[in-house]
């Protein structure tokens, strides 16, 4: 019998929501169901609730170090979960990974310095390299038979140009892919030889529906360790977003070091007091909670494939095998992004993400959140439905 109910709505109004309270801002209209931005509509585990409750009955709330047990729940957490052995010193910590990627930018690139992308991408990765004055190199994956898949020769041509870095999506945001070792050892093969470092966005690392299985792509050769800084954390695992907690993993010293530079010179020194407690809590004690939600997923997803299979055969849906996000292909509507997104919002009433925002081939497409009871799902899909029902 499941611990966890997934089923119960909480209204989420009147909370700061990001999600729920900022359509306004970014759709032009309050009367929409979000299903856009990345986060749950769930409680995290009551293991966490009762940690961070617990520490705020001692009612002191002063400056915040890393306790020693924190590193120690990430380390046993990377093993059992991925099979990734790693030392605690290997670890530092950062608000986010959006902000440990603009860190590693900086740390690791100058001004003018080439940063190698994969679109359609999470949005952020074009952000950073750009608002810090690198310039972004794109090598597109192919979209062949409804998946994506790498080119390796554009890849390799890419890193030819005298490319310092690579971001690394995995699993990929918005498709949903979770890259084949076969597809790892090539990246990491081509980025040893080409002295490409790779800084690897692993968030969505613990939301792997089988067969598939995460491969921390630091964790494939050993002569790779000082090649990869990988971001972890557990806000997208068990819905902690607003904790503002993640973990940074860099084996080599000195770029341990020059990730330290930097952070001193933004004037970071620590996560808040929630978020240590947060962060070790949820990976000491959510692995039951993640079982049962990764089965309402994937639930939530075989209903929403079976709908738009018979209501809406127009619409290709690529098939997840990780994360919550549904990348849906619209391009057989014939409408253009801006007609997609005017029937969404006002035939529909719904708020889905954009493909555009993701870059050079995201055009026709859009990200649904499936992270909501299953009572909202159903009401999305018929929102869904509505909007392209002609």
């Amino acid at each position: 019998m499941n611990k966890y109910d997934f089923h119960e709505i909480i209204n989420r109004e009147n909370t700061s929501s990001v999600k729920w309270g900022s359509t306004k801002e970014v759709f032009g209209t309050d009367e929409v169901l979000p299903m856009w931005v990345a986060d749950m509509d769930f409680q995290p585990p009551t293991e966490v609730k009762e940690a961070i409750q617990e520490r705020v009955q001692h009612g002191i709330f002063g400056y915040t170090y890393a306790p020693t047990s924190t590193p120690e729940s990430i380390k046993q957490w990377l093993a059992k979960k991925h099979g990734w052995q790693i030392e605690s010193d290997w670890i530092l910590y950062h608000h986010g990974v959006v902000p440990s990627i603009a860190a590693a930018i900086e740390a690791y690139t100058a001004p003018g310095d080439k940063v190698l992308l994969q679109a359609p991408v999470y949005a952020p990765f074009f952000d950073m390299i750009k608002k810090n004055n690198r310039v972004v190199v794109n090598s597109p994956l192919t979209l062949t038979n409804n998946n994506y898949v790498i080119d390796f020769i554009d890849f390799e041509e890419k890193l030819k140009m005298g490319v310092k870095l690579f971001l690394l999506c995995n699993p990929h945001n918005p498709s949903g892919r979770v890259w084949k070792k076969e597809e790892l050892q090539k990246i990491g093969e081509l980025c040893y030889q080409y002295d490409c470092l790779i800084l690897s966005d692993e968030i969505h690392s613990d939301l792997i529906f089988s067969p598939n299985t995460h491969i921390p792509i630091a964790s494939l050769d050993e002569k790779w360790k000082d090649l990869v800084i990988t971001c972890i954390a557990p806000t997208k695992t068990f819905n902690l977003a607003g904790l503002q907690a993640s973990a940074v993993i860099i084996p080599n010293k000195q770029r341990r070091k020059a990730f330290e530079m930097v952070q001193a010179r933004q004037g970071f020194h620590s996560l808040s007091t929630f978020g240590f407690i947060g962060m070790e809590a949820a990976y000491r004690s959510g692995e039951q909670w993640l079982e049962e939600l990764l089965e309402y997923l994937h639930e939530n997803i075989h209903i929403t494939r079976k709908f738009i299979e018979e209501h809406l055969p127009s619409i290709k849906m690529m098939e997840p095998e990780g994360t919550y996000l549904i990348w849906l292909n619209c391009r057989s509507l014939g409408l253009n992004d801006n007609q997609i997104r005017d029937q969404l919002l006002n035939k529909g009433k719904l708020a889905l993400e954009p493909g555009t925002k993701y870059g050079t081939g995201g055009e026709g497409f859009v990200r649904m959140n499936i992270a909501c009871p299953r009572k909202i799902l159903l009401d999305g899909l018929e929102r869904l439905r509505r909007a392209f029902d002609n």
